[in-house]
């Protein structure tokens, strides 16, 4: 971080509230043992422990609260978000969290080290920043197909930020006071896509931290990748689909997914993140089976709205 930087950063923390600087923000549901690993990562920023807290908002998870705050161990303070969602949980933390500054992340994720200095650190130049994501596994020699294929697609927030404007919300930072002026996320919809497209359109800016970095875990199997993207369909379809242009526009495009089997078919054989032949052919069969199931799904969210 250079000294400007340091300098806009020193001032946002000692403008904060009494207590704490920056507020981390950890939706929650049902997933303990990958918020305890979040935890530890949290734990081990290089950024002071006494300049951060960590706010868990539990979505009322089945296990219970005490279940939960065994977990936790004293190491976040934790808000049950009684409304079910991924935005409505992160809301529940903000209005439960004290500090000027603001950053999310994703009970599954694990964030480095250096995470949040550096994305603190560029919000000396935007309103709202978003930092690099990458896709762990398992193995890294012996990959699924969902792996595989999450590997070479997903989470290419650079991409995000620089062409569709908007950063997921596993890894985003900004001031408090951009979040009031922005609003709360929204729920039924792609959240991360909805908010970020609020906040440009609010006169907010939007930039992208590659030193930031936090690691998502790929989906393992068909089941976990169909339950993600069966969600994704549902939000997108809610936000476009709207009107009669708007749902011709959905039907034209998703009947367009066997095409873009053969035009993407290339990106996996020359990526550089799929170690072997094997990686490379399991992620072809994913990429073709994925793009004709979300074409069917699509058709059946238009039949459902007849």
């Amino acid at each position: 971080m250079n000294v400007a930087a340091q300098h806009n950063v020193s001032a946002r923390l000692n403008a904060s509230r009494p207590g704490r600087d920056v507020s981390v923000i950890v939706p929650h549901y049902n997933d303990l043992e990958r918020l305890q690993s979040c935890l530890a990562a949290l734990c081990a920023q290089t950024l002071p422990h006494d300049s951060f807290e960590i706010v868990v908002a539990d979505n009322s998870s089945p296990v219970g609260l005490s279940v939960v705050e065994a977990a936790v161990a004293g190491r976040a303070r934790i808000v049950v978000a009684n409304e079910r969602g991924a935005g409505p949980a992160r809301n529940a933390g903000v209005a439960a969290s004290r500090g000027a500054i603001l950053a999310f992340t994703d009970c599954d994720c694990m964030p480095e080290p250096g995470w949040l200095e550096a994305g603190i650190g560029r919000l000396a130049s935007a309103d709202v920043v978003g930092g690099r994501m990458v896709v762990s596994v398992g193995d890294e020699t012996s990959m699924s197909g969902a792996e595989a294929f999450e590997r070479v697609f997903a989470f290419h927030n650079h991409r995000y930020i620089e062409e569709k404007r908007f950063t997921v919300t596993a890894n985003l930072f900004c001031s408090r006071a951009s979040f009031d002026t922005i609003g709360p996320f929204l729920n039924g919809v792609s959240e991360d896509v909805e908010w970020c497209h609020r906040a440009i359109a609010k006169g907010c800016s939007l930039v992208y931290e590659p030193a930031a970095v936090v690691a998502h875990p790929a989906r393992v199997d068909w089941p976990q990748l169909k339950r993600k993207w069966r969600r994704v369909n549902a939000e997108t379809y809610a936000m476009e689909a709207n009107g009669k242009a708007g749902r011709l526009r959905w039907v034209a495009r998703n009947l367009a997914m066997p095409f873009s089997i053969v035009a993407h078919a290339p990106k996996v054989v020359a990526s550089p993140d799929l170690p072997n032949a094997r990686a490379r052919l399991r992620a072809l069969g994913m990429l073709a089976r994925l793009r004709l199931w979300r074409m069917v799904d699509a058709m059946r969210l238009i039949r459902r709205d007849r």
